[in-house]
């Protein structure tokens, strides 16, 4: 008799501690998921997600415009999100095309300075705000999980308004990621796919920075982001996994890393490297580089190996 009143009391009490550790778990998950992925505060609706303002090099000044025929391209993502992007046009007439992709907590006019390389040599670039940022719509990032669907309807646009372009995908750092999911969707004319500084999965990476910022483990937080992150944003951390896309990469990719970067560690690309199934694939490791900063580091040798990869398989 007594076994049985000692039960139907700890089934009670166990229902609420489960109550309570999953409450406990959601707000972990969420204030983190706000703190590393939605744009905007009370202050400012545009401000960069606050995580992005302690890892981006503070006050670094977006390079200027490319001084070029341009004009403002407007789509509308699969999930109703108002996306916009700049085109810049080359002075003579081309269907080489490149998008750009730019990195977490930025916008596209970082991006332009490479751009300005690719309008010299002859190429339409595409430089898109991706979702979250600059003049695009939404609140939260997904780390490339929806910008991978953005960037395919972008390639379905340029394809709609030339219908002969030869398409590259160039991204740095979370457009990395981002371009190198996208390709494995098998967007309309790609031609050939950039990857700098990129990481294996967005899980991988909040896992070290989680521990580097506040010493806290993996397991349980890791679980409770990614569960929390589905609720909120609609794609777990998880699915931000180009480790996993590369394995379906259906053209040529060059492969670029710093062997200096602490964000996205170098084993990350020989890693990605390893996984990728692209018909031809290269891999460029620059000296001294950090996260993000192989083209500042070696500007010449940056460009002058990415056009000798790509004049191989584009070409007007």
């Amino acid at each position: 008799m007594r076994s049985m009143k000692r039960t139907k009391f700890l089934f009670p009490f166990g229902i609420i501690l489960l109550i309570l550790m999953g409450s406990a778990g959601y707000l972990v998950g969420s204030g983190f998921v706000d703190y590393a992925l939605m744009r905007g505060n009370p202050s400012d609706p545009a401000a960069i997600p606050e995580a992005a303002e302690k890892i981006v090099a503070p006050g670094l000044i977006a390079p200027g415009k490319p001084k070029a025929e341009n004009e403002q391209w407007t789509i509308t993502s699969r999930d109703g999100i108002k996306l916009v992007a700049t085109h810049f046009s080359p002075k003579t007439k081309s269907k080489r095309w490149v998008i750009l992709v730019h990195g977490y907590g930025r916008n596209q006019g970082f991006v332009w300075d490479y751009a300005a390389d690719y309008i010299k040599r002859g190429y339409h670039v595409l430089t898109p705000d991706l979702r979250a940022a600059g003049l695009s719509e939404g609140k939260y990032l997904t780390m490339g999980v929806k910008e991978s669907d953005d960037i395919t309807l972008w390639a379905e646009e340029i394809a709609r308004k030339d219908a002969s372009a030869q398409i590259a995908l160039h991204g740095i750092s979370m457009g990395a990621a981002t371009v190198m999911m996208a390709a494995a969707k098998h967007p309309k004319n790609l031609a050939a796919v950039i990857e700098d500084c990129g990481y294996t999965s967005a899980y991988d990476m909040f896992t070290m920075q989680l521990e580097k910022m506040f010493g806290l483990p993996e397991f349980p937080i890791m679980n409770c982001i990614d569960i929390v992150s589905r609720i909120k944003t609609g794609a777990a951390i998880s699915e931000a996994a180009p480790l996993q896309s590369v394995a379906h990469m259906p053209v040529p990719i060059l492969f670029i890393h710093g062997d200096a970067d602490t964000l996205a560690p170098c084993d990350m690309v020989r890693q990605l490297y390893d996984a990728s199934s692209a018909p031809v694939k290269e891999k460029i490791i620059v000296p001294g580089a950090g996260h993000a900063d192989a083209k500042d580091t070696a500007p010449n040798e940056y460009f002058r190996q990415i056009f000798r990869f790509l004049e191989t398989y584009m070409h007007d």
